[in-house]
C-alpha cells in the first residue's frame, strides 16, 4: 500500500453506514467516533512518554497531534516541502524512539520528491510540542524503480531496533525479482540500530556477513508489506502483505526467530504459485524452505490488506489476543485468534476505506478511514 488501486477504491468505496459488528458468532465490537477532519491519515501511533498523545501522519506529509481526544491546532512536523504524495507516495511511516522521554527522538519514512524514499530521524523540542526540522538527519534512502509499493510501516520492536517495510519496487509481478535479491533493499523488512546518530545493521542481522547482500535485511520475499506490527504481549512479528491478483497475507515471525525468513514472494502470492505458476519451488534465494503465511483471503473478501494490531487492551474483552486487520477495497474489518499456524479471522464490523490502524499506550486499537478523515476507536 499506499496500494496502486487505493484512489479509484476511494472513490467507488461507498462510506460504512454502520459501525456495529456483524452478526455470526463475532465479538461484541463497537467504531466508536474517535476524531474527525483528518486528510488521508497513512500511520497512527503514540510516543510511549506516558502523555497519552496520538500522532498521525497525512500523506502530504503533516503530523498532527491528537491530544485528550482533540486535533490540536499546531502541526508536530511538516514535511510537505520534502514530500512527492499521492498514489502510493507520501508519508508513510512514522515511530518514536523507545527512549523518546529523554533522547526525544522521532523517525519518518517519506517519499521523496524525486520518487525514492527516505528514512530520517528527528529531533522534539524541549516541552515535546514539535519536531525541529532544523534537527533533520537522513539515515537511509532507498531508490524506487516505479511510483508504487513503497511499502511505508516503521516501528521499533521488543528488541529496540527500527524495523521498516519496503515493497518489491512496484510495477506488476515484481518484474525485478527485487523480493528475492537479497542484494536489495527492495520486498523486505529491514532492521536498524539507530542508538547511534551514524545507523547500523542490526547486530544479529541474519546476512550481515553474506557477502554482496544488503546487511540491513530482517526478512524477505515481500509484496508490499504496508502494514506490521509487533505484539506487546509475545513479540512476535505480524507481517500483513498486499497480494497481486488472487490472495491477501499474513504471515508471523515468532519473537524468538534470529530472522532470515522468506515469505516467498514473487515465487508465491500468498499460498498459491506465482512464478512459476504451476511447480513453483518451495525454497529461494538461500535454500531455505519458504516461510507459509498464517492466513489468506481472496478477491471475494478484499483486495488490500491493511494490518493492524494483536489486541492487548482492556476495554473489549472478547478481542483478547486476537489479530485485528482490516481490507481497504471492502472495507471488512476482521479479528483472528493470533496463535498456531492457520488463523481463522470473523468479521466483526465494517468501515470506510481503512488506511491504517493505531494502538495508544494501553494498548487500545484505533482505525483510520483514509477517504472520510475519521478515526474510529475500538471499544463495546
Amino acid at each position: 500500500m499506499l496500494p496502486a488501486r487505493w484512489l479509484v477504491l476511494a472513490l467507488l468505496t461507498a462510506p460504512a453506514s454502520a459501525y456495529t459488528a456483524a452478526a455470526q458468532s463475532a465479538p461484541a465490537v463497537k467504531l466508536i467516533p474517535f476524531v474527525s477532519g483528518l486528510e488521508q491519515v497513512t500511520a497512527l501511533t503514540h510516543a510511549g512518554d506516558g502523555t497519552n498523545r496520538l500522532y498521525a501522519a497525512q500523506q502530504d506529509g503533516r503530523i498532527r497531534v491528537i491530544a485528550g481526544g482533540k486535533i490540536q491546532p499546531n502541526l508536530f512536523l511538516d514535511l510537505q516541502k520534502l514530500t512527492a504524495a499521492g498514489g502510493e507516495r507520501g508519508l508513510l511511516g512514522l515511530a518514536f524512539d523507545p527512549a523518546y522521554k529523554t533522547n526525544r527522538r522521532v523517525y519518518v519514512h517519506y517519499t521523496d520528491l524525486n520518487g525514492n524514499t527516505v528514512l530520517s530521524r528527528y529531533i522534539a523540542s524541549a516541552d515535546f510540542s514539535r519536531a525541529d526540522p532544523a534537527s533533520a538527519r537522513t539515515l537511509s534512502t532507498a531508490k524506487q524503480p516505479y511510483a508504487n509499493h513503497n511499502g511505508g510501516q516503521l516501528a521499533f520492536g521488543p528488541d529496540k531496533f527500527l524495523y521498516l517495510g519496503l515493497g518489491d519496487g512496484g510495477s506488476g509481478g515484481d518484474p525485478q525479482n527485487n523480493g528475492q535479491n537479497l542484494a536489495s533493499p527492495l520486498g523486505k523488512i529491514l532492521r536498524f540500530d539507530v542508538r547511534s546518530d551514524t545507523p547500523k545493521p542490526a547486530p544479529g542481522n541474519p546476512f550481515i556477513s553474506r557477502k554482496g547482500a544488503n546487511p540491513y535485511i530482517w526478512a524477505y520475499g515481500l509484496r508490499n508489506p504496508w502494514r506490521f506490527s509487533f505484539d506487546r504481549s509475545t513479540g512476535d512479528l505480524i507481517i500483513a502483505d498486499v497480494g497481486q491478483n488472487e490472495q491477501e497475507e499474513v504471515d508471523r515471525q515468532p519473537r524468538a526467530s534470529k530472522g532470515g525468513e522468506n515469505y516467498g514472494w514473487r515465487i508465491r502470492e500468498g499460498q498459491r504459485c506465482y512464478e512459476p505458476s504451476s511447480n513453483c519451488p518451495t525454497s529461494g534465494t538461500t535454500g531455505a524452505a519458504l516461510k507459509a503465511p498464517v492466513l489468506t483471503y481472496g478477491r471475494t473478501e478484499g483486495q488490500s490488506i491493511t494490518g493492524g494490531y494483536v489486541y492487548r487492551g482492556s476495554a473489549t474483552p472478547a478481542l483478547k489476543g486476537q489479530y485485528v486487520f482490516a481490507d481497504f477495497a471492502t472495507g471488512n474489518l476482521w479479528a483472528a485468534p493470533a496463535n498456531g499456524s492457520s488463523w481463522k479471522k470473523t468479521q466483526i464490523g465494517k468501515v470506510s476505506n481503512p488506511a491504517t490502524f493505531g494502538e495508544d499506550e494501553q494498548g487500545e486499537l484505533y482505525v483510520a478511514e483514509y477517504g472520510t478523515g475519521r478515526i474510529l476507536k475500538l471499544g463495546k
